[in-house]
């Protein structure tokens, strides 16, 4: 019975610690997607943050050392989660698909997780650009994910004949530079194209730079 009364005093508004915990720090990443895209990074304090979010400054600090960290964490989970599902695609596709299926498949899955809020595209490629330097190593970092992934599917292609064979590091790395350049466009659109024009356009020049001689 002892037992029984101490795990409910630990129940706080049908949450245990670790969900209240996990809820007040997603709670927190939505707002600093919200405040860092609209205020912008600089803009916001971090008392905005937790006003926003609805915790305490001691609950934000138990989760992030600092603002810088919480941008750190919102913008590699952007990427993660993306590269996750785009790989998970790929990963679906049957072993004779293409390589324009399987680019196309890549480039669909990718535009359709960025673009499903456009705030994402414009924490990632505006607000977190030049923030400071350790943003700007985990933002190589995943320009070095997006390329060794690109310039895999070329290499892959060029094995099957579908492509020419030769180096793809530097097309791969221009490639994910002109997602990159196009998202900040679309973003900042006062009238943004549909998203799937944005895509087909997209996945015309990726198909192009790869399979072309």
């Amino acid at each position: 019975m002892a037992q029984e009364t101490g795990t409910t005093a630990r129940i706080y508004r049908g949450m245990r610690p670790e969900q209240r915990k996990a809820d007040r720090r997603a709670r927190l990443v939505e707002a600093a997607l919200e405040l860092f895209t609209t205020a912008g990074y600089h803009g916001t304090r971090i008392e905005q943050l937790c006003t926003h979010a609805g915790v305490s400054t001691r609950n934000f600090y138990e989760e992030f050392a600092n603002k810088e960290a919480l941008l750190l964490s919102l913008h590699n989970d952007i990427n993660a989660v993306a590269l996750h599902h785009v790989v998970g695609a790929l990963r679906t596709l049957p072993e004779a698909a293409d390589a324009p299926a399987r680019i196309g498949t890549l480039l669909d899955v990718f535009m359709a997780d960025i673009t499903a809020d456009p705030r994402r595209p414009r924490l990632a490629y505006v607000e977190a650009v030049g923030v400071s330097p350790a943003m700007e190593r985990q933002h190589q970092r995943w320009v070095a994910e997006w390329t060794t992934l690109i310039e895999g599917e070329a290499t892959r292609a060029a094995r099957r004949g579908q492509a020419p064979d030769r180096d793809y590091h530097l097309i791969a790395t221009a490639l994910v530079g002109a997602v990159t350049g196009l998202l900040r466009e679309w973003q900042a659109a006062e009238r943004p194209l549909p998203a799937a024009e944005v895509t087909a356009a997209m996945r015309h020049l990726m198909v192009a730079a790869i399979t072309t001689p």
